[in-house]
């Protein structure tokens, strides 16, 4: 059992690097400017309850994120690709704080309870509530 699934994650892998080397130079180059141009970056999909839940921890914080809606651009699978490339993930959320990948909707949950991403962003919390 144990080996059908390490053969399993193993050709996910090889396939998920077949659409990583596709991935176009020019949405790298977006990705990378969009982290670095906001405090706060999540790529995300609309209809994702991961990403609304990492979406709903900054509202809790009283932040507002820059969120790029991957299943709303016509170039958002490139772009994924190109964050895949980037974070070796190609699950959505990937959250960035100040530059800094952060992770996916359990990492950011995990932060916030941990009082790590208030810190990272600079800001006070006095009581977290369970999301």
């Amino acid at each position: 059992m144990a080996v059908k699934i390490l053969i399993a994650s193993i050709l996910v892998i090889a396939a998920s690097l077949c659409w990583v080397s596709s991935a176009d130079s020019s949405e790298a180059a977006f990705v990378k400017k969009t982290i670095s141009a906001h405090k706060i970056v999540i790529f995300s999909k609309s209809y994702c309850p991961y990403c609304r839940k990492a979406k709903s921890v900054f509202k809790e914080l009283k932040q507002v994120p820059f969120v790029v809606e991957l299943d709303e651009r016509d170039d958002g699978w490139n772009i994924q690709d190109a964050l895949s490339e980037i974070v070796s993930r190609r699950t959505v959320p990937q959250v960035f704080i100040n530059g800094k990948h952060i992770g996916g909707s359990d990492d950011t949950v995990e932060a916030y309870q941990s009082g790590k991403l208030a810190k990272l962003l600079g800001i006070e919390v006095e009581n977290k509530d369970d999301l």
